[in-house]
């Protein structure tokens, strides 16, 4: 095609004949179907089934042979019928179904190898064991930090991550023994990295570095893919490097250093979103921003995937989805290069892409994805696309069986899929109702593929994203430049700071612009619908796209259907609280307390306004907490009251500041834990907000609301010594410092419109009786609404409950939590005492208004 075109850049529309060669499509399957079944099989099956394989397909091919020579012999004699099966044509050959055979052989013995790589050597058995061993291990992955993680009230501690492969291992009776056995390397991070004052030693090792452990060996979580256990490294002291990395590895990790300084001084979105675009560097990426991405799947932004590779690929050969014009866009042709030299430029390249964002294998099934744009420059022929996408899944599987069980392969293989089948012809019937040529090509490749990947996605997050079409539309125009700049900031960040900083200054601009549309999407109170996380939901999911595409091909007639559902779905997802309101009931007006369903938590809004709202603790998720608050309306905080340091009150801070005006952060003067304390001064001092301590005595009033702070006692006089147990005496005594947090959170009488609602935040037994004894005690007697403490454990004082009498009895607790949560004990000792009982994980979130002697209650 490019031969006769007489031009040495080819010809400028080559049009491909003939329907997609979909030959190389079912042995691509066939591998990746046994790689995925096959590495746990016992060795004896796999060999078995390579073998029948094997012969299966040598058979075929034999056959082939003879049918050959039987078809040579029949247009001799004029017998057309030799050479089908049955005596008619078939579209499936004996030699298809041979490579297919073939291709499944291939895979289930490389699957057969890796897999017993796990299960050779002395380290299975000393993962049984659990024992401690010393070890010589190389680094064969970037060091990362785990993600926060609350477990009940407190944070889980962070840790550094490494794979690795375990070179020599010292068992303990002396013994020794060289191996190489892939295993994960779990190194505590330390207290000064948990609270972000310092950056672990490990965090600086570079893939291909020795270094020497003394670790206790661990089984691996559910069997554990790609490694054969777990090495868990405690103490938080350097490592002991026993080997340099590698020249190539030392070449990247200086680039990648350089990229990160250049980078350093950016806005915190910005300076953490460009290593993520460039290289897939996530590490300076915020628990809060992370999950933005995940709730509008613009994840794939962040990771090494095709697309990174694609749009720098794309300047020198150009957009890779205009195969047919492929030559007459990019670098290329206007530096004069024939279509073989681009592709040659192109392969070298990949080779550099790889060698800088490191040869694992995401890395690798991004260079391969990616460059199936170089193989419509070499032909020509957009045909010739889906056969090198099958050739790229059949080449990566056999280099690397565990790719057949990765979620980030499989959807990386189906949204390249959907561009290079789905979206031309979406495309086209857009531009053939009258959509421009770039919105349309837009349009189609982003809804064509989160068509085919929402099924997955659902399986993994078990949610359904109803903005990631708008949001991808919306990205794509600033990912390409904040890529393109960010890869020139890596490459002249090594010898030109000065000029990397400034290229880095302006990809910051379109980075932060893809930070605020996925910070906005997320905050969306419809911007996903939870979904059944299991593979019979992907399914019912697959179907309900299914139908919604053939349903989309009759509505893409009419326009002013189009645009009533366009309408349709921003209401769904804005959700104007007017219209909400109107919907729902909810928020119910005049509302006065509202207690927010944030899972395994407390979050608590008391009304001050409107729009204007006091927070009592965030819960332990920002993205629930801030969802509560815009349901609510509330734009204005004068206060945000943290009773008590437990993550599960205060993780979800973040959410809480989000895009609000907050006057001041209020805390108990107990800092325990240190981490979650120090968490929440960052969180003030990034914003500008005063924090201050509350004190028994204490009286504010803003709007229609007052409230009185009756616990924790004021901090007694430095040279006190204060008894840890509060005095059983009657008699008037000095009220005594609790021991814990729980015992420290700041208890509030609020008043509001009539109403009063006691709030213990997670008040025990020792120190509600010490309330009870305390000069506040007095005000306790008859309250209308209680927030029970500690999520309605069992561990209550029944003569408080007794006391306070509420008529209605507010627990925040997680459905299906871990602790038993609220207790039926407690349950029944308010209910005892006649009070309604509503809990968060039961009846959602619940709203309390009225006045005097009536309440309102409503519930979401």
């Amino acid at each position: 095609m490019h031969v006769g075109a007489g031009s040495p850049l080819g010809a400028a529309h080559p049009r491909q004949e003939g329907p997609t060669d979909l030959r190389l499509v079912p042995p691509a399957l066939a591998a990746w179907a046994t790689a995925a079944v096959t590495p746990d099989m016992p060795p004896g099956w796999t060999a078995a089934l390579v073998g029948v394989c094997v012969a299966a397909a040598g058979w075929l091919l034999i056959t082939v042979r003879g049918t050959a020579r039987g078809r040579a012999g029949d247009r001799r004699t004029g017998d057309r019928r030799a050479g089908s099966w049955g005596g008619r044509r078939h579209p499936w050959s004996r030699a298809s179904v041979a490579a297919v055979l073939l291709c499944a052989a291939g895979a289930a013995a490389s699957a057969g190898l890796h897999g017993a790589d796990l299960r050779r050597g002395p380290i299975p058995e000393l993962a049984e064991r659990y024992a401690q061993v010393t070890a010589e291990v190389e680094v064969t992955s970037d060091p990362r930090l785990t993600r926060p993680r609350i477990k009940g009230n407190h944070a889980a501690p962070t840790a550094v991550l490494l794979d690795a492969e375990v070179r020599q291992v010292e068992e303990p009776g002396g013994a020794q023994a060289r191996i190489r056995t892939p295993v994960l390397l779990i190194v505590d991070a330390g207290p000064g990295l948990a609270r972000g004052k310092a950056r672990s030693p490990w965090l600086s090792l570079l893939p291909s570095t020795r270094v020497r452990v003394t670790a206790r060996v661990v089984p691996a979580l559910g069997g554990g893919d790609r490694i054969a256990a777990v090495l868990r490294v405690r103490g938080s002291g350097p490592p002991g490097v026993v080997g340099q990395p590698s020249a190539p590895q030392r070449f990247a990790g200086e680039l990648r250093s350089g990229l990160r300084e250049a980078t350093g001084g950016l806005e915190p979105d910005a300076r953490a979103l460009l290593p993520g675009l460039v290289v897939g560097d996530t590490s300076r990426l915020t628990p809060e921003l992370d999950g933005a991405f995940r709730a509008t799947d613009l994840t794939h932004i962040l990771a090494v995937s095709g697309a990174n590779f694609t749009i720098v690929l794309a300047l020198l050969i150009g957009p890779a989805g205009r195969a047919q014009q492929i030559e007459r866009r990019g670098l290329a042709p206007r530096l004069g290069l024939p279509l073989r030299a681009t592709a040659l430029c192109g392969g070298a390249l990949t080779i550099g892409f790889v060698i800088v964002c490191r040869p694992d294998p995401s890395v690798l099934r991004a260079a391969a994805c990616g460059s199936i744009a170089l193989v419509a420059v070499a032909t020509g022929r957009r045909r010739t696309l889906i056969p090198a996408l099958a050739t790229a899944v059949l080449v990566l599987v056999l280099y690397d069986p565990w790719l057949a069980r990765s979620y980030g392969f499989l959807l990386s293989v189906l949204a390249t899929g959907a561009l290079l089948t789905l979206a031309p012809r979406w495309s086209a019937a857009l531009r053939a109702r009258g959509v421009s040529p770039r919105a349309a090509e837009a349009l189609a490749a982003a809804g064509a593929a989160q068509a085919v990947c929402a099924p997955v996605v659902a399986v993994l997050s078990a949610r359904v994203s109803l903005v990631a079409v708008p949001c991808n539309l919306l990205v794509e125009f600033a990912v390409a430049p904040a890529t393109v700049l960010g890869f020139a900031t890596l490459v002249t960040a090594s010898w030109a700071m000065p000029v990397a900083k400034v290229l880095a200054r302006c990809a910051s601009w379109p980075a932060g612009w893809i930070a605020d549309i996925a910070r906005a999407g997320a905050a969306l109170p419809g911007s996903g619908v939870d979904w059944p996380g299991s593979w019979t939901g992907a399914l019912s999911l697959a179907c309900v796209i299914a139908v919604l595409v053939l349903i989309g091909r009759r509505v893409l007639r009419n326009p002013w259907l189009c645009g009533a559902c366009g309408v349709l779905l921003l209401l769904v997802t804005v959700q104007p609280p007017p219209l909400t309101r109107v919907i729902t009931g909810w928020p119910p007006p005049g509302w006065r307390f509202a207690m927010c369903d944030v899972g395994q938590g407390d979050a608590t809004v008391l009304a001050a306004g409107d729009g204007s709202a006091v927070v009592v603790d965030a819960g332990p998720d920002p993205v629930l907490v801030d969802r509560c608050l815009r349901a609510l309306g509330i734009t204005r905080i004068p206060l945000v009251v943290l009773t008590h340091f437990h993550a599960d009150h205060v993780a979800g801070l973040p959410g809480v500041l989000r895009d609000r005006s907050v006057g001041a952060i209020e805390t108990t003067d107990f800092e325990e834990p240190l981490a979650q304390a120090e968490f929440v001064r960052r969180q003030a001092a990034v914003r500008g907000i005063p924090v201050t301590r509350a004190a028994a005595g204490e009286r504010r009033r803003t709007g229609g609301l007052d409230w009185q702070v009756l616990w924790p006692p004021p901090s007694p006089p430095p040279d006190s010594a204060p008894s840890p147990v509060p005095s059983p005496s009657p008699s008037p005594s000095p009220v005594l410092r609790p021991e814990g947090p729980n015992d420290a959170s700041v208890t509030l009488l609020v008043r509001s419109a009539g109403l009063t609602m006691l709030m213990l935040g997670d008040l025990e037994p020792p120190a509600q009786q010490a309330l009870s004894r305390s000069e506040a005690g007095a005000a306790l007697a008859a309250v209308d609404v209680l927030k029970v403490a500690h999520h309605g454990s069992a561990h209550q004082d029944p003569e408080f409950i007794r006391r306070v009498a509420p008529r209605l009895a507010l627990i925040s607790c997680g459905a299906d939590n871990p602790y038993g949560h609220p207790a039926p004990s407690t349950v029944l000792a308010l209910e005892a005492g006649g009070a309604q009982v509503l809990r968060t994980d039961v009846d959602g979130a619940v709203a309390v208004g009225g006045g005097d002697d009536r309440l309102l209650v409503t519930r979401d």
